[in-house]
C-alpha cells in the first residue's frame, strides 16, 4: 500500500491533488485542518493535510468488477490490518454502531465510497446484472464474501461465522469498507465476552486448579502464573502437585518452586490435599497442577473431582487448560467432559503453533465459558498474557502476526 500525504488550502484541492498523483483508485484515510493561531492567522489562511493511500498491488475496482482474485483478498486482509488500531478507537469510545462520521474525520478510515462511484460510472447506461443489484451493492457483498471467507478459513464455524455476518449486515450497501469491517469487528469483540484473569480471594487462601488432558501444558502454564503473582505481585504462593503419574512433572514444578523460593509438595490423596491447605492457609494462593489424562478416563475424572472437591470449604477456581492445535470435535468434547466435574475458565495454549484462532470464539460460545489467559510459547513466565478481546477479532479478520500477545 503506498500513502502519501498533501496540503492545500481546501479539501478539495488536497483531494484533487492525490487522486493527480496516484490515480481515480485512491483513498482519503485522513483529513486534519491546522487553524492558524494569534497573529499569524491575520497573515496566512488555514490548511488541510490530507492522508491517501492507494493499493500498489491491485485497485477495488477489481475487487467491484470482476469478483476477487488471491491478490484481491490479500489486500482486502492488508486493508484489515491497517484498520484495527482505528477500530480499536472506535470500539473504546462506546460507538457500538460503527455508522457516523467522527467530527474531525480523523477515524474514519478507508473508504469504499470512491471504488463505489467508480463502478456506478462504469455501468451507466447499461443494464444491472442478472440478479438487479445495484454496483454498490456488488461491491458490499463482495466486501462482506472476503470477510465471511477470512472468519472460516481462520476455522471459526460456519454457523458462527453467519451468524456474525447476519448481525452485522444493517441493509445499508453504500457503507465503507472499515464500517463493514468496524460493523463485523464489533460483532466478534462483544460475543468474545468479559474476560476474567485470575484474582486472589476474599479470604485467605484461594486453591487455584490447572486441569486438563496430557501434554497441552498445564504445567508451564501453572508455573507461568505462579511466577507473575510471586514476582510482579508479591503475593505468597504455594504450590501443589497430584500428578503422581510422571516424575518429570514433580521435578519440572520443584525447579519452579526453588526458583521462586516458594513451598511445594506432591498430593496422592483427597486427604492431603487438605492437610497441605491447612498448613498453607497463610498463603494468598495456592497453584495445583493436576494429572493429564484422557477426558474419556472415568476412574482418572473420578479422583481429579474427589480432589477438588476436598477444599470445598475453601475459595476455589478451576482453570481448563486446552491447546489451540487440537482438532475442534476434540476440544468440545473435552471441555463437556470437565464442565459435567465442575465450573471452569479458558486457557488457551500453543497460540505460537497455529495461525487459525477460531477454537477460541467457537469454545467460548459452545461452551458459554470465560476466558481468561493464553500462551504462546514456554519461556516463564513471558509468554503468557490475558485474552484481549480485539486482538483476537483482528487476528480472525486476517490482522494478526505471530499468534502472540492474546
Amino acid at each position: 500500500m503506498i500513502i502519501k500525504k498533501y496540503k492545500a488550502a481546501t479539501e478539495k484541492e488536497a483531494i484533487l491533488m492525490a487522486r493527480e498523483e496516484l490515480g481515480p483508485d485512491a483513498v482519503v484515510m485522513n483529513v486534519k485542518t491546522t487553524k492558524r493561531k494569534g497573529i499569524m492567522k491575520l497573515f496566512k489562511k488555514n490548511t488541510v493535510e490530507l492522508t491517501a493511500a492507494i493499493d500498489d498491488n491491485v485497485s477495488e475496482k477489481s475487487v467491484v468488477k470482476e469478483g476477487y482474485s488471491e491478490e484481491a483478498k490479500n489486500a482486502i486482509e492488508e486493508k484489515i490490518n491497517s484498520l484495527a488500531r482505528l477500530l480499536e478507537q472506535q470500539m473504546n469510545a462506546g460507538n457500538e454502531k460503527n455508522t457516523e462520521e467522527p467530527k474531525d474525520k480523523e477515524t474514519r478510515g478507508l473508504n469504499f465510497d470512491a471504488v463505489i462511484s467508480e463502478a456506478a460510472s462504469d455501468v451507466k447506461g447499461e443494464k444491472q446484472t442478472q440478479n438487479n443489484k445495484a454496483p454498490e451493492t456488488i461491491a458490499k457483498n463482495k466486501i462482506v464474501e472476503l470477510i465471511y471467507n477470512q472468519l472460516l478459513e481462520n476455522e471459526v464455524k460456519k454457523e458462527i461465522a453467519d451468524d456474525i455476518i447476519g448481525e452485522s449486515d444493517d441493509g445499508n450497501s453504500k457503507l465503507p469498507l472499515d464500517n463493514i469491517l468496524a460493523n463485523v469487528y464489533q460483532r466478534i469483540v462483544l460475543k468474545l465476552g468479559e474476560v476474567k484473569p485470575l484474582t486472589t480471594g476474599e479470604n485467605k487462601p484461594k486453591i487455584v486448579f490447572f486441569v486438563g488432558n496430557t501434554g497441552v501444558g498445564k504445567t508451564t502454564t501453572m508455573a507461568k502464573l505462579a511466577s507473575k503473582f510471586k514476582l510482579e505481585e508479591k503475593l505468597d504462593i504455594a504450590m501443589l502437585s497430584i500428578d503422581t503419574y510422571r516424575i518429570a512433572a514433580i521435578e519440572q514444578i520443584k525447579t519452579y518452586a526453588n526458583i521462586l523460593n516458594t513451598p511445594m509438595e506432591v498430593v496422592y490423596t483427597p486427604e492431603d490435599i487438605k492437610n497441605y491447605v491447612e498448613k498453607y492457609k497463610d498463603c494468598d494462593l495456592i497453584f495445583v497442577d493436576t494429572a493429564g489424562h484422557s477426558h474419556r478416563n472415568e476412574e482418572q475424572k473420578k479422583n481429579l473431582k474427589e480432589m477438588v472437591d476436598a477444599v470445598a470449604d475453601y475459595e476455589t477456581e478451576v482453570f481448563l487448560v486446552v491447546s489451540a492445535v487440537v482438532k475442534y470435535n476434540d476440544l468440545v468434547d473435552i471441555a463437556k467432559t470437565y464442565d459435567k466435574l465442575f465450573d471452569y475458565k479458558l486457557i488457551f495454549t500453543k497460540l505460537d503453533e497455529t495461525r487459525a484462532s477460531g477454537s477460541i470464539l467457537n469454545l467460548k460460545l459452545d461452551m458459554n465459558k470465560t476466558l481468561s489467559y493464553a500462551t504462546w510459547g514456554q519461556n516463564v513466565p513471558e509468554d503468557i498474557g490475558v485474552v484481549n478481546p480485539q486482538i483476537v477479532a483482528k487476528s480472525l479478520l486476517g490482522g494478526a502476526g505471530d499468534g502472540s500477545g492474546f
